[in-house]
């Protein structure tokens, strides 16, 4: 017949070992010291083993068997406290999941910084990570499948959305150095910027359908991420507007120039907290909102 043990009779089993004897482990457990050695007894019996050598000493000594079980313990025991953590936030309403979508624009930095301090707060609630372009985010709210959206507020009045604007950065034209653009006499005038290839995302969804967003070319690059721009202009295939944050490096490391360009200045752009009207935040999305802002308060514009 199998081993059957009680989650109760690791536990004990685990306060002795951390404790070092039946009686530390009593202390710790607010129990009878006989209740503890009972419990050790039968999870010996139900496993067959030999888990403490009590001959000889007045403290428990672990068997080579015991050490072994404590790993295993200390999973199953962390599950339970995990388990009841759960079912503790669940009933005061904490969300079992939150689906996050989140612009290409918000600042890498502030992504995983919030999201650090998620996994610490909610670290019962799970969460699913949807990144995209223009109206990305919004469609994913508006089909359902996001709880929340960080990105920029959509640019027609949306009933079925509630918006909250948090904070944002700076898009700024940039260009390989070795870019004809870079060599120019700044500023370029529009005349001259026109003639040369320029990178911009496209928005893969229908909310900005026929509408060009901040493009002063006549001949254009679409592509559908900002890494990939990047890595273009990088390559001098172009030019194109890119967040402060994200350039910074190839700035630093001369990969990358800013330009200065009369038909496209360095400009603001800001983001906002998107959730569906219909539906209240819940804890966890509440605590993202806030945390976001805050951290999006420290980033310059």
């Amino acid at each position: 017949m199998d081993s059957n043990p009680t989650l109760d009779q690791l536990q004990i089993f685990l306060a002795v070992v951390d404790g070092g004897s039946f009686s530390a482990a009593a202390r710790r457990l607010g129990r009878a010291q006989s209740v503890v050695s009972y419990g050790i007894a039968n999870l010996e019996a139900q496993l067959g083993l030999t888990l403490f050598d009590r001959e000889g000493t007045r403290q428990p000594r672990l068997t080579a068997a015991g050490q072994a079980m404590v790993p295993d313990a200390r999973r199953m025991a962390a599950a339970l406290q995990l388990l009841r953590a759960r079912a503790h936030g669940l009933r005061g309403g904490l969300e079992a999941e939150v689906r996050l979508a989140v612009d290409v624009l918000l600042p890498a930095a502030v992504m995983t910084a919030v999201l650090k301090g998620f996994r610490d707060t909610y670290p019962t609630v799970g969460l699913q990570l949807h990144t995209g372009a223009l109206g990305a985010v919004q469609e994913l709210l508006q089909t359902h499948r996001a709880d929340l959206g960080i990105a920029s507020a959509p640019t027609a009045i949306e009933d079925t959305l509630a918006i909250r604007q948090l904070g944002g950065a700076t898009m700024i034209p940039v260009a390989a150095p070795e870019h004809p653009l870079a060599g120019s006499a700044a500023p370029v005038p529009a005349s001259l910027v026109r003639a040369h290839f320029q990178v911009v995302i496209t928005d893969q969804t229908a909310h900005t359908k026929g509408r060009d967003i901040r493009v002063a070319a006549d001949a254009v690059w679409r592509v559908t991420d900002a890494e990939t721009k990047r890595a273009l202009l990088c390559a001098g295939l172009g030019w194109g507007g890119l967040p402060d944050w994200m350039v910074a490096p190839d700035l630093a490391a001369g990969r990358l120039v800013v330009l200065s360009l009369e038909p496209y200045p360095p400009s603001p752009y800001r983001l906002s907290a998107l959730w569906p009207a219909a539906t209240p935040p819940g804890p966890a999305v509440s605590w993202l909102i806030d945390r976001f802002e805050a951290e999006l308060a420290t980033v310059a514009t």
